[in-house]
C-alpha cells in the first residue's frame, strides 16, 4: 500500500529517488507511464498487469478508449531502481509531466503519482478548497 507525500529533487540526469518505505515494493519491477492530470503513475509488476489488462480490454472501436490505451500503454515504460533507490525518468514522461528540479511523490493506494512540485501544491490548494463539494458528489456513490 503505497500512502503519503513525499518531496524530492530530480537530478541532472533525470533520476529521482523513491522514498525508502517503498522501495521493496518497486525492487523487482516497475513501470511508469503517463498518469491523469499530467502527473507520471508508478505501478508495481502485479498492479500494472492488472491496469493494462483492464485498458486491453476497452473497445478498440471507441475512440476515447483507443486514445486511453494510447495514453497509458504507449507511454509506459519498465524502469529499476538503483543501488541508491533511484529510477531513471525517461524525457518523453518528464516534458509530459513538466517535472523541472523539485517533484513531489504521492502515494495513492495502488500507485505511486509523481508530479512537479508547483503543479503538486496547485492541484492540491484547488481540490481542498473543493473538499465539501467532491464530498458530496462522491456521497451519491455511497462513499
Amino acid at each position: 500500500m503505497f500512502i503519503g507525500e513525499y518531496k524530492h529533487l530530480i537530478d541532472e540526469k533525470g533520476r529521482l529517488a523513491v522514498p525508502a518505505k517503498f522501495r521493496s515494493d518497486l525492487s523487482h519491477a516497475a513501470v511508469v507511464t503517463r498518469g491523469l492530470d499530467h502527473c507520471l503513475y508508478v505501478f508495481t509488476a502485479t498492479e500494472w498487469e492488472i491496469m493494462a489488462q483492464k485498458i486491453k480490454a476497452l473497445p478498440m472501436t471507441q475512440a476515447n478508449s483507443r486514445a486511453f490505451q494510447r495514453l497509458m500503454l504507449a507511454g509506459a515504460m519498465e524502469v529499476d531502481l538503483d543501488s541508491q533507490g533511484r529510477v531513471l525518468l525517461p524525457d518523453y514522461l518528464r516534458t509530459y509531466a513538466g517535472l523541472k528540479k523539485g517533484a513531489v511523490i504521492a502515494g495513492v493506494y495502488n500507485r505511486l503519482e509523481i508530479w512537479d512540485e508547483d503543479a503538486w501544491v496547485a492541484y492540491k490548494t484547488k481540490t481542498e478548497a473543493q473538499s465539501d463539494e467532491i464530498a458530496e458528489r462522491l456521497g451519491e456513490l455511497g462513499i
